[in-house]
């Protein structure tokens, strides 16, 4: 009978345990996982680009990438979610200006600090707003859409938002100054829900960002009649501009990015950043977001941290002028 001393058992037992070791650690990095949170829900812009990004970032980082749609409150949800997350880069939160420079300019207590909380990892693009009429609305213009309030009675009507207290719902208030309108905003959890109810002709317009819009827009289902922005959208270079219009002041960019939790390693940081700036120079990804209504462009983790410093000091003025108070 053959047999195995001490020694030998125990020194055959350390290295079973340790190859056991590191093939399980090899097969956790092989099939590791980044999350990538939205704080809206599927079938809206930001989570259609979200989508396009991950299934392109999986290569260059070489692990798993899954969106985990975490909706309500503006994106509110998804940066508290963000907040409590393990700072080792396997949760990103990619999303706009509305929930990293308004809800703290607009909600008491919203849960988070960005500066505190966050860490900007680097950002993709830039948008403008728009306003868009639903299809039951004759309207082609803004001037036929004002006329058409008008016509309504008392020139009063519901424009669809899809956050509360966003910039779209702001935009909602400042059109209707200009042009003597009761507008009256309609905030939803998200661009979604809010395009089905313009598809369905329960509402006859709204306002968000033009990739909300771009695609019923193209399909004839719903009219983009203006934009934000300083100069035309190449995505709808048909579409005049606001300041066309005469309302100026609003030609400060809305922005994307992404950003991970406080205490994010900065070496984990930089290889997504890396990748990130990879894909978004592939043709057929520039195209597809451009397509979209997104004016792709590359910003490091300063970029993007002094862009959302800036757009945060526009629209705390602007705030401020209108009169609202945090909530």
């Amino acid at each position: 009978m053959l047999g195995f001393s001490a020694p030998r058992v125990s020194h055959v037992l350390r290295r079973t345990l340790l190859l056991a070791a590191l093939v399980a650690g090899g097969v956790a990095q092989a099939q590791s996982t980044v999350k990538i949170l939205v704080g809206f829900p599927p079938g809206g812009g930001t989570d259609a680009i979200a989508r396009i990004l991950a299934d392109k970032l999986k290569d260059p980082l070489g692990v798993s990438m899954v969106v985990d749609n975490k909706a309500g409150a503006g994106g509110q949800i998804a940066a508290q979610a963000l907040k409590v997350a393990p700072a080792d880069g396997n949760t990103l939160f990619m999303t706009h200006d509305h929930t990293i420079s308004i809800l703290p300019l607009v909600t008491k207590s919203p849960g988070f600090e960005p500066s505190k909380d966050f860490v900007p990892v680097a950002g993709f693009a830039t948008f403008v707003n728009a306003l868009a009429v639903s299809g039951g609305t004759p309207a082609k213009s803004v001037n036929e859409y004002v006329a058409w309030v008008k016509s309504q009675g008392a020139g009063k009507s519901t424009v669809g938002v899809p956050a509360p207290a966003s910039t779209p719902e702001f935009l909602v208030k400042v059109i209707g100054q200009k042009y003597g309108l009761d507008l009256q905003a309609a905030p939803y959890r998200g661009s979604a829900p809010m395009m089905a109810d313009m598809l369905g002709n329960q509402i006859a317009a709204g306002t968000g960002s033009v990739p909300d819009f771009i695609e019923n827009h193209k399909a004839g289902k719903v009219r983009v009649v203006a934009v934000l922005g300083a100069h035309r959208q190449a995505a709808l270079p048909d579409v005049p501009t606001f300041a066309e219009l005469g309302l100026v002041g609003f030609d400060d960019m809305p922005y994307y990015g992404f950003y991970a939790p406080a205490g994010t390693p900065k070496a984990v940081i930089d290889k997504f950043s890396d990748a990130l700036a990879k894909v978004i120079a592939q043709p057929d990804v520039k195209e597809r977001l451009s397509a979209m209504g997104l004016t792709v462009g590359f910003m490091s983790q300063q970029q993007l941290a002094s862009r959302e410093a800036a757009y945060t000091q526009v629209w705390a003025k602007i705030i401020k002028t209108s009169g609202f108070q945090a909530q």
